[in-house]
């Protein structure tokens, strides 16, 4: 029996292992591309010397080791809420941590997916664009392939990736894992073949080179660690991802594959540069930082590693994209964002998922920055703010998990999360000085989404105030009724609230204007858990009130689509239905506000119009929750905000 169970488990290792290969390290996996060069860049400005190239070098590897190896792999990959990881599932599992002093988490939930969406459009721009910038490395294809074209075939990949977004990525994301250990064995060799031409590269995995580096170069050398952040973005998949494969697949992905692939290759770019750099001084000729990933496959390999590179960074863009579906759906289940059309794109795998609305703001923002910006070298100065952004907030969460969920003494918990701090913060303030290159960008987007976040949030608290005060307790309700019985009507009645011990504004306004009563009323809550899934056993709550009334409190996890006709269907335990609800037989009645807006109360004018703006483009409720639009009523009132 052992045997057998060990016989199937490692065939699922192996293909989750590969799965998270193609989807996990794809961002991180085509960082080879312009990282090197563009670190190498900043300090280029004088001329580059040997000891710039190891010292560029010795950080780049430094870099991905404390950041990737030790502070996520090793570290934050155990702060997992029920297996799921990323930043908003670590606000969720702070919350449930801190209790009422929640508010924290809450914030840095809502900065941390702010700024995601800034590196949400800039990897899909940035990574494409910068391998069709290989074929400028092609001499007989130079003069074919100009700034221009090469800006029109990315702007056509990116339009071609975006449209094929609503038929789903179950059929081809199989080829994701088998093309991306392809790409990391090939520029794991790559850098292996020119390794051999400056062998004494390998020194710079010493920490000295790059110590010396930043000690010598003042203000040039925290221009050149913000590009050399430049390595490690994507690194957020591996925690955001792992609910789909597990801990322990990408631990191995990364530390089998990934790891030593990436590490080879930029000591093969160094090497090469460093090899260039002694050529040129024997021939009296200027040496200029180039396009070195490409230059190192020999010129009559170089079409095929180009389109090796497309097909890696589209993969890498597909998984960004998959990332910003999952995080807005996580967004509105917990009450950060309106609620938007979602849509499953497979029958098998839940977390297929498309958001129209989400895949046109994100193709919008992608064309703006390739037509804007033009090369990847001006657009990798606005990549490395919303990254580290990001990472500065998931480490102030990971201090409330271990400080609040694991118990740790306070002593404790500073003593393992400063060190990631101060690296995310050293990183955040190198990269903060190129706020007028282009890191404006992300920063413009983050505060526009927060902005969005915190006028939404702000807004339904406001309304939810109003009902609140106008409320009548339920339990008062069905004594009135039990005593005074108005005109009763065959069938079941289902009321949406969010507060379940308040009679409805919508059962209020039945009462009042139809005067009649359903045989059999339910007044259901949505709820949403701080935790991924909720099983489906313990999915409902019921309370029976009185003959006419009984209470259902359906609990989804963040990461769940609610499906109320299905789920009050199943049998609820209530006496008079307990075969449950027949979705065809009954009416559901949701209350919908009229919002108006009022300068002197709540939020400013602007802010108002804002909040009705969100309202009025929600997606359908009865769509989002399941509902069968022909058995909905909406009844509600006027409130200002």
């Amino acid at each position: 029996m052992g045997d057998d169970r060990a016989g199937h488990r490692h065939p699922a290792l192996a293909a989750l292992t590969i799965g998270a290969i193609g989807v996990v390290f794809g961002d991180i996996g085509t960082s080879p591309l312009y990282a090197f060069r563009e670190a190498l860049a900043q300090s280029a400005a004088d001329g580059i010397d040997p000891s710039e190239i190891l010292g560029v070098l010795s950080l780049a590897l430094w870099t991905l080791f404390l950041v990737v190896s030790v502070k996520y792999v090793s570290f934050l990959m155990r702060a997992d809420n029920q297996g799921e990881g990323g930043v908003l599932a670590l606000a969720a599992l702070a919350r449930r941590s801190m209790g009422i002093r929640s508010k924290l988490a809450l914030i840095l939930g809502a900065a941390g997916a702010s700024l995601f969406y800034g590196d949400a459009i800039i990897t899909p721009a940035l990574s494409v664009l910068s391998a069709m910038e290989g074929l400028r490395t092609i001499p007989s294809a130079s003069t074919v392939f100009d700034e221009g074209t090469i800006r029109l075939c990315t702007i056509v990949i990116l339009i071609a990736l975006f449209l094929l977004q609503s038929r789903g990525t179950a059929q081809v994301s199989r080829l994701f894992g088998p093309i991306c250990i392809l790409w990391f064995l090939v520029i794991g060799g790559l850098g292996i073949w020119h390794i051999a031409d400056e062998p004494s590269i390998v020194r710079v995995i010493l920490p000295s080179y790059g110590l010396h580096f930043l000690a010598n170069h003042g203000v040039v050398g925290l221009f050149v660690l913000g590009a050399v952040f430049l390595t490690v973005t994507g690194a957020e998949a591996l925690t955001a991802d792992m609910g789909h494969f597990g801990r322990l697949p990408i631990r191995i992905g990364w530390f089998s594959l990934v790891l030593p692939a990436l590490a080879l290759n930029y000591l093969g770019q160094g090497a090469f540069a460093l090899s260039s750099l002694e050529a040129a001084a024997r021939a009296g000729q200027p040496f200029t930082n180039q396009d070195w990933f490409f230059l190192m496959a020999p010129e009559s390999l170089r079409p095929a590693l180009i389109v090796l590179a497309g097909l890696a960074t589209v993969i890498a863009a597909q998984a960004v994209i998959t990332g910003a579906f999952s995080l807005t759906q996580q967004a509105i289940q917990l009450g950060f964002l309106p609620r938007l059309r979602v849509r499953q794109t497979s029958a098998d795998f839940q977390g297929q998922i498309y958001l129209p609305a989400i895949n046109w703001l994100l193709l919008f923002g992608v064309l703006v920055l390739v037509i804007q910006f033009k090369t990847s070298s001006a657009m990798a100065a606005a990549y490395g703010i919303a990254v580290t952004g990001t990472m500065v907030v998931t480490t102030c969460l990971a201090y409330l998990v271990v400080r609040h969920r694991w118990g740790w003494s306070r002593a404790l918990a500073l003593s393992a999360i400063l060190p990631f701090l101060a690296l995310d913060l050293v990183f955040f303030g190198a990269n903060i000085l190129r706020v007028v290159e282009g890191g404006w960008v992300p920063l413009l987007v983050g505060a526009g989404v927060g902005l969005l976040i915190y006028t939404w949030v702000r807004g339904r608290g406001i309304v939810s105030a109003f009902e609140k005060r106008q409320a009548i307790p339920l339990a008062d309700l069905a004594a009135a009724l039990a005593r005074r019985p108005p005109e009763r009507v065959p069938g079941t009645a289902v009321f949406l609230t969010a507060n379940p011990a308040s009679a409805p504004g919508a059962l209020l306004h039945n009462l009042k204007h139809n005067k009649v009563l359903h045989a059999q009323n339910l007044i259901v809550t949505i709820r949403t858990a701080d935790r991924p899934v909720v099983l489906p056993e313990c999915r409902a709550k019921v309370e029976r009130l009185d003959e006419n009334f009984a209470t259902v409190v359906l609990t989804y996890g963040f990461m769940e689509t609610p499906d109320v006709p299905r789920d009050l269907s199943r049998d609820l335990g209530i006496e008079t239905n307990s075969s449950g609800l027949d979705p065809m037989k009954t009416s559901f009645f949701i209350g919908r506000n009229t919002l108006k807006p009022e300068a002197d109360k709540g939020m400013p004018l602007w802010q108002d119009r804002l909040f009705m703006f969100l309202q009025r483009n929600a997606s359908d409720p009865t769509d989002f929750l399941r509902i069968p639009p022909g058995k909905v009523l909406e009844l509600g009132e006027q409130v200002t905000v």
